[in-house]
This record gives structure tokens, sequence and C-alpha cells, in this order.
């Protein structure tokens, strides 16, 4: 059983760059635990920072920091005996952030953030490459909204199919006149339209949303073809018996008559800006409706624009146009894909149990930069730690020695890779070799400054603790 002790950590004037510029010497109370023989200490805000900390908040509990209104439900799964949520963090020492659509910028990433989760799919308003560097996992929700999404887009086809809105205006206006029951019957002519049935939809991405889209129009007795290269096995399997997979997008939309797009925005070379432009379109039918709840950077709204105006082709989105916005055959809707409640609870829940999984047992799921990594539960006793290096040769070896160099046994470990960042989770045997001697803290710092290493965790005792940074050749922990 672990036995619980106080240790007292005094900090020392030390320059630094950035934000943390100063530090003054004052005692800080940390917290050790004995596992085994081996010393489980701490350092909590004792190196690089520069915080008060009488202020730091609980040093008990994990730091959640949130941006944007996130949805309490969602945020009910954080134990409340194990977390602290608050949307300002004054002394920059939040643990984990938070977000839905708020355009995080790296001045507000504080060098205490492990993690950050974004209540949704998409992850363009966080510097996805930027964290990558700092050590930092980027997660998000996918699926969370996809029935949002694939019922917007439904709503899409028949938006695109009937003169709707033009018709609801006009009825307003005939109101206003006081001549909507002379006229209903006579003026219905000008809006007619089409009916979907027997009708072909492309689906242009086939994961969650796309997936979902192609069920829900083969149920209405549409037609579906898709195209999406990187296809898995598990969208795979939901999609209609009948739908034809296409070997191009230009293949895909060439018979349409409806066209969705559900593929994510990926900026430079071999990205997906502007990728529905003059030579896509010029394959699609002249009285084709394309549907775009994905991003509305994917459209050439030059070459759409060229397309509505030689054709009787509608564009229907939920993505602002400077071009488009007032032309006859467009309709452009607020940005409501995933603003459902039911959507808006389900991502928060799902970003909630990635944060928690990822803080207390190092397990990482639907990251977009980190690759996906988990050990079983560990023994009674033992004590888990994560580094967080980069993808470079050698890096494994290094950090293995420093285990066995103190006579430390490995139990279990996992090493993953993605990219230029490297993870690993390892689980230790608290029992030291005879003639062994090692205090984790001094061991983790250790760790830590290799060169290559970015962070490392202890992930045992105290939640929140146990955090430490190579930045630059400075430690912070």
């Amino acid at each position: 059983m672990a036995t619980m002790l106080a240790r007292t950590v005094v900090r020392v004037s030390q320059t630094n760059k950035g934000r943390f510029a100063s530090v003054a010497a004052r005692a800080f109370t940390s917290t050790a635990a004995v596992s085994g023989n081996v010393p489980v200490d701490f350092e909590h805000f004792s190196s690089g920072w520069d915080v008060d900390s009488s202020a730091v908040g609980d040093i008990g509990k994990y730091h959640i920091e949130t941006f944007n209104k996130i949805s309490p439900q969602g945020l009910a799964r954080f134990p409340s005996e194990k977390y602290e949520i608050k949307e300002d963090w004054e002394q920059n020492n939040a643990h984990a952030i938070l977000l839905r659509s708020h355009k995080l910028q790296e001045s507000e990433v504080d060098v205490s953030i492990r993690a950050i989760a974004r209540c949704g799919a998409g992850t363009n308003n966080v510097p996805v490459a930027r964290m990558t560097e700092l050590g930092i996992p980027v997660f998000n929700t996918p699926g969370a909204n996809a029935n949002a999404v694939k019922e917007l887009v439904i709503c899409g086809l028949f938006l695109g199919s009937r003169r709707l809105i033009q018709g609801i205006n006009h009825m307003k206006s005939l109101g206003e006149q006081g001549l909507a029951k002379e006229r209903v019957e006579k003026d219905k002519a000008m809006f007619g339209g089409r009916e979907i049935v027997g009708k072909t939809l492309a689906i242009i991405g086939m994961g969650h949303i796309g997936a979902a889209t192609a069920r829900e129009a083969s149920a209405l007795g549409m037609n579906c073809v898709g195209y999406d290269p990187a296809l898995s096995i598990e969208s795979a399997l939901k999609l209609p018996r009948d739908i034809q997979i296409m070997d191009s997008i230009s293949s895909a939309v060439s018979n349409a008559d409806y066209i969705s797009l559900n593929i994510p925005y990926i900026k430079g070379e071999g990205g997906t800006h502007g990728i529905i432009g003059k030579d896509v379109i010029s394959h699609m039918k002249n009285d084709a409706v394309v549907l775009n709840f994905a991003r509305g950077e994917l459209v050439d709204s030059e070459a759409m624009k060229d397309f509505l105006d030689n054709g009787s082709g509608r564009y229907i989105s939920d993505f602002p146009d400077e071009l488009l916005w007032n032309h006859e055959n467009v309709v452009l809707l607020p940005h409501l894909g995933a603003s459902t409640e039911e959507a808006e609870e389900t991502a928060a829940a799902m970003a909630a149990d990635t944060i928690q999984a990822y803080l207390e047992h190092g397990t990482i799921k639907n990251s977009v930069n980190f690759p996906a990594a988990a050990l079983p539960d560990r023994e009674k006793g033992s004590i888990r730690l994560t580094v967080v290096n980069k993808n470079i040769p050698g890096m494994l070896a290094t950090i293995s020695e420093v285990f066995a160099t103190h006579g430390i046994n490995i139990q279990q470990q996992i090493n993953v890779s993605r990219g230029d960042v490297a993870y690993n989770v390892i689980d230790v045997d608290p029992n030291i070799v005879e003639g062994g001697s090692v205090d984790l803290k001094d061991l983790q710092k250790e760790l830590t400054m290799h060169d290559g290493v970015l962070s490392s965790r202890i992930l045992f005792g105290r939640p929140g603790v146990g955090y430490a940074r190579n930045i630059n050749g400075q430690y912070f922990v």
C-alpha cells in the first residue's frame, strides 16, 4: 500500500524566455508516495514557472479549461472529486482544453496543457501542426455530430429540389399585401421542383456522416454512388449494399443529380482546398445540386458561380460565401450542422471521456496528430509513466536505458509513432533490484531532459501533478 508523505519544494529565482519569465523564491508543498521501495516524489510548479502558488487551484484535481459554451451534460462526465472546470485559469495552470468553434491561438495554450479536445470532427480551429511539435495531443469526436449533419444534408436535398425558401418568402410578401388567399393557387407554378425518388446521389467522403447520409438516401429511394480513397472497413460495413463505389470524384459526380460533400478541409499541397473546382464541375450535369455541409473552402467559388450562371444547378451550404451569397440558385444557411442539443451533448461527452482516458491512464483514442495507444490495466501498486518524444532513431533504447540504469523493471510498455511524434506508455515495478536506488522525481527529470524528449508524466497518486516538459533545454515541472 502506498504511504503518503508531505514534502516541501523551494523554488529559486531563474531566468526564462516567454510568459514564464521569472520565478520568485518561495516554498510550495507537494506530495510524495512510496510504492514498493521506489519513492514516487512529485515536483509541481517548481521549475520554470511564474505563478502564484497560493492561487494555482486545487492541486489534488485535474484542471480543465473550456472555450465556447460546452454542454453541461457533457462536462458532467468529469467527476467533481477529481476535476475542476473553469473558463479562465488566470494562473496559467490548466491541464487540458475543451473547445468547440473557438479559434485557438498558441498563446492560449499554457505550458501546463497536456491535451486539447475539440467537441466536433473538424480541427481547423486548432494549430494542430504546432501542437504536435510541442508534444500535445489534439483529440476530436468523430461521429458525435454525424446524425445532426446527416439530417441537415437530407434537408438540403429538399431545399435543392423544391424552391421552398423562395416560396416562403413569396407567401410572406403576399401576406403583407393581404393577397395570400387570392394568389396561393395561382402562384404555385412559380416554385415547381422535382422528387428525389429514383435520382442519383453522389457521396464524396464516406466516413460517419457520408455513410449515414447514404443509408438515409437509399431508404428514401435514391440511387447512391460514392468516392472515398480512405474508406475504412468500419464505414464500409455501414454503407447500403447497393451503393456503387467509384474510382474518382469526377466519375462519381458525372451522372449524379445530387452531390454531397463530406470530406475534411486540408490545406497545402495535396490538400482539399478548392477540390470542387473547374475540372470536377465540368463533369457534373448542368442541373446538379451540390450540398456542402463539410467546409466552405472545399468549393472554388468562381468555378461554382460559372456553373450556376450557365445551367440550372443549385448550391446548398451552411458556410458563408462572399461571391455566391445572393445568387438566385444558392441557399446559404448559418453553420447549423452540429447545432442540436443532442449533438452538442454527445460531442462534449466524447471529448470529456477522451480527456479522462488520457489524463488518468495515458490512453490515446481519436487523436488527429498522435498515434492510438492503450495498455491493459496496470498491476496494483505499479507505477505508470508516459513519455512523448520526437520520432527519431534510438529514442526507445534511450528511454528504456534510463530505467535499466536505475534497476527498475518495466512490466509492460507500448511505443507507437505517427509522423514526427512518438508516444510511450510504461508500467514499472515499484520494487528496485538489489543495489538500486532512485527517486522517481529525479528519474523523471533525467528522462525528460534527454535530447528529443518533449514531455513526461507520472500517472500515480494525486491528480494533476507529475507532468514535466523539456522546452528548449529548460525543465518545466
